[in-house]
């Protein structure tokens, strides 16, 4: 099936974004932060350093596993089902949803991450208004939402997060999207070499390996957020720290709006490349 005039508009809107990820370079503090990290991991002996890799990495698959079982995610798969028949009556199962035209998949697409954008917005306020248990959550929320926002992402262009080589494509996907920002182009051409070298649709065949030092730099950088919160979190109006609520909405947000926007690039290739074969 060749490509429409759109769908050649896509393509070239993807290769202008993935342009602008290779000419990230990163800050001074960023930086200094990356070369710290990669200094403190090269104390460690490589077992010690596989182990903690590998138990993130199991964590995040279980994780992943996990959601996957909640109503919730039931009742919004439906509803994606649901809004996709609407464009087409002939879609039954999710992977019919490839069916639909590039700019219907993203209508899909945009309703999952506006939602997951809000979400990340608030939870940001939250970790920002203050107390040990908001700063402890943040960090596993913004886990929980980001995986969630590329699951629906995935659905949304028909692909059925449920099966072995989608969970690990998917979790991939995480692993690069929240990757610092200059490492990001680097992660986009293994994603891609990952899909040309497919064995089966089912099953994973490639390595399923998804942290390392570079990945801890994103978290860890939570804690400049955290910092800047403490920082005015005595700054109050009408009994609330505005500017701090203000600070971990902002960063929370701009996380997963990067996250979702990767996420909505990735799977608009994937649907271009294979209509293209």
């Amino acid at each position: 099936m060749s490509w429409s005039a759109r769908d050649e508009e896509v393509y070239t809107e993807i290769s202008l974004w993935k342009q602008s990820l290779s000419e990230v370079s990163g800050n001074d503090l960023t930086n200094v932060y990356s070369k710290w990290i990669e200094r403190s991991f090269s104390f460690l002996p490589e077992e010690l350093k596989k182990e903690i890799f590998s138990h993130i990495d199991t964590s995040l698959f279980h994780i992943h596993s996990t959601m996957q079982g909640f109503q919730l995610q039931q009742d919004e798969r439906e509803n994606i089902l649901r809004t996709a028949k609407a464009f087409d009556d002939t879609v039954v199962q999710i992977e019919d949803i490839r069916k639909l035209s590039i700019d219907q998949l993203n209508y899909l697409s945009l309703q999952q991450s506006g939602r997951h954008r809000l979400y990340s917005f608030i939870q940001g306020g939250i970790a920002g208004s203050g107390g040990a248990a908001a700063f402890i959550s943040d960090l596993i929320a913004l886990l929980l939402i980001n995986i969630r926002a590329i699951q629906f992402t995935a659905a949304a262009y028909g692909r059925d997060v449920h099966t072995p080589y989608e969970m690990t494509i998917a979790l991939k996907l995480f692993h690069a999207a929240t990757l610092p920002r200059k490492f990001q182009g680097e992660a986009w051409d293994e994603l891609e070499d990952t899909l040309s070298n497919v064995q089966s649709d089912y099953f994973f065949n490639g390595s399923d390996k998804l942290t390392n030092e570079r990945w801890l730099e994103g978290p860890g950088l939570q804690l400049f957020k955290t910092l800047a919160i403490r920082m005015f979190n005595n700054k109050r109006a009408g009994g609330y720290p505005v500017i701090s609520m203000a600070i971990g909405a902002a960063a929370n947000y701009q996380l997963t709006r990067n996250v979702t926007e990767y996420a909505e690039r990735f799977y608009q290739y994937r649907y271009l490349i294979e209509k293209n074969s």
